[in-house]
């Protein structure tokens, strides 16, 4: 005989919560082995540093090890791509960048879209960026720079660790709203081009803070301006480049993300000790290296921060006419 109307949902009910107790049961057991974090640049550099910092956190609150993997490669995707691949079950992440946010305007033939196939798990810090030019440059000031760079167009050398990179971007938004004509100088790396500021064969740069700021100090370079909204900790007599180009705000960033499909729960438990990470005095103290501004929040909260950032670089690129193959 057939079941009746209540008895067929009875039984759905139960076969319902037959299935869901065991997910809900390994969700709270997670996590049961090494989880992976594949950062995609090399070691040594300041995404790696952040992962590697907030992996020995995430061991130690979880009980389990939190491995950082490097895998670099075109800008980063190549780590991208690898995770958007792997198995939803969270134990592989990806350590989250502002390069992410860039590549999804800079390359046009990308195999994945990081909004749609990576789910953001939780935010870091943001770091701001310091415009600092060399010494012998003849302005001490924004407004100074601006009025001398119209009156020289594209006869400012711009220098910046590579087409495509955080700080070129800088440039460019500054370039766009300031209304100014600089050529950029792309270098295979930071440091190459810190090194020929500080020479003179190029006259600005737009860099983090943590790179900049022994050369600030020993007098090697000037900074005229942080690029976030607020000012910076380690410089804080630095007016903020927005008090002269109106809504400019730049920064470098760091968070965690996931494949789709990654289960609610341990997307939640990640987001709550990455958050408590933050702050951890310990913890904070370590971050606070960077110069860096928290990005606590749920994980819909960095989500809309990305798509945020995604959005607002994406005018830049194209404004700029950049592209990458």
């Amino acid at each position: 005989m057939a079941p009746s109307r209540r008895e067929f949902v009875r039984f759905s009910g139960l076969a319902a919560a037959a299935f869901a107790a065991p997910r809900i049961a390994w969700a709270e057991a997670y996590p049961t082995r090494p989880v992976h974090v594949v950062v995609g640049f090399s070691a040594g550099g300041g995404v790696d540093t952040i992962a590697r910092l907030m992996g020995q956190w995430l061991s130690e609150r979880f009980g389990q090890q939190f491995i950082v993997v490097n895998r670099p490669g075109a800008g980063s995707n190549i780590a991208a791509e690898s995770v958007v691949k792997a198995i939803p079950d969270g134990y592989t992440l990806l350590q989250l960048n502002i390069a992410n946010a860039i590549n999804a305007t800079l390359y046009e033939k990308l195999n994945f879209d990081v909004v749609r196939d990576i789910v953001p798990v939780a935010g870091i810090i943001r770091v701001p960026l310091v415009m600092v030019i060399n010494p012998s440059f003849p302005t001490k000031t924004v407004p100074e720079f601006i009025a001398y760079a119209k009156a020289n167009p594209g006869k400012i050398n711009m220098a910046s660790g590579g087409n495509g990179s955080p700080q070129h971007i800088a440039g460019e938004q500054f370039k766009m709203m300031a209304g100014v004509n600089l050529t950029h100088v792309p270098y295979r790396g930071n440091a190459p081009a810190l090194t020929d500021l500080i020479g003179g064969q190029v006259q600005i740069m737009f860099d983090t803070t943590p790179a900049s700021i022994e050369h600030i100090r020993a007098g090697q370079i000037r900074p005229l301006a942080v690029t976030t909204a607020i000012r910076s900790e380690v410089l804080p007599d630095l007016p903020t480049m927005g008090d002269f180009v109106p809504g400019y705000e730049a920064s470098s960033w760091y968070g965690v993300g996931a494949p789709k499909n990654t289960p609610a729960a341990i997307i939640d438990a990640l987001n709550k000790e990455i958050n408590a990470g933050l702050v951890d005095p310990g913890m904070k103290a370590k971050l606070d290296n960077f110069d860096g501004i928290a990005l606590a929040g749920s994980p819909a909260d960095f989500g809309k921060f990305m798509a945020g950032e995604i959005e607002k670089l994406s005018k830049v690129i194209r404004a700029a006419h950049l592209k990458v193959e």
